[in-house]
């Protein structure tokens, strides 16, 4: 087995009081995200986009395969087409799929089947799982935990989109192989989540929810 090369770690070092710092003030930055369903149609350049796609390449992966692939999505008409596929499964889910329990908490969210967010807002990033690598002499290359490695990314690419300064909405239609027809996406991809992204409309709101507490969603032993 070869020896894994070894380079030098370049972290920074930060005195405690500035950590303590840097994380109180990146969790009040990220506690002023919200999902947003209501976008503008405002341009948003894309070396923006590019430099957050990049981030999320940081991620890590399951020895280092990384298994995700972002489709990024700003033509007019494709964002149509995605919209009508979508919007297709959403009213089979709306009217068949879902069940009351679940309806009556999507309620309290306001969501239907609707969704003009597609077509308006100027991105949308299509992500998705490469479930085995494709290597150059035609073989598969197996990828480990690569729906974790991707949940990771997509994560990443949230927190980046929202620092940089645009909101975004995390939608996830099922089925979605249509997005792998749309896309022409090979056969060791699936879809994972489709990622709207663009500024919010001037207008737009969001609900009146709460986040739980920390005692609530960490335990310290």
């Amino acid at each position: 087995m070869t020896e894994p090369r070894q380079i030098p770690l370049a972290a920074a070092q930060y005195p405690v009081e500035e950590m303590q710092q840097r994380a109180a003030d990146f969790y009040a930055e990220m506690a002023r995200r919200r999902t947003v369903r209501m976008f503008s149609d405002r341009a948003v350049p894309r070396d923006i986009i590019e430099h957050c796609v990049r981030t999320a390449g940081t991620a890590p992966s399951g020895a280092n395969l990384q298994p995700w692939s972002f489709v990024v999505v700003q033509d007019a008409a494709i964002k149509r087409q995605i919209r009508e596929a979508a919007e297709a499964e959403e009213h089979e889910f709306y009217t068949r799929r879902a069940t009351p329990e679940w309806l009556d908490a999507l309620a309290a969210i306001g969501t239907d089947e609707h969704k003009p967010f597609l077509e308006t807002a100027p991105y949308l990033i299509a992500i998705f799982v490469q479930r085995y690598g494709l290597l150059p002499d035609g073989g598969q290359q197996k990828h480990y935990y690569a729906h974790e490695s991707v949940g990771i990314a997509t994560g990443l690419l949230i927190a980046a989109l929202h620092h940089a300064g645009l909101a975004t909405l995390t939608h996830t239609p099922s089925p979605m192989e249509f997005l792998n027809t749309i896309l022409h996406r090979p056969d060791n991809e699936r879809p994972f989540l489709l990622l709207v992204t663009g500024y919010p409309a001037e207008d737009a709101a969001v609900p009146d929810i709460q986040r739980k507490p920390l005692d609530q969603i960490a335990t310290f032993i």
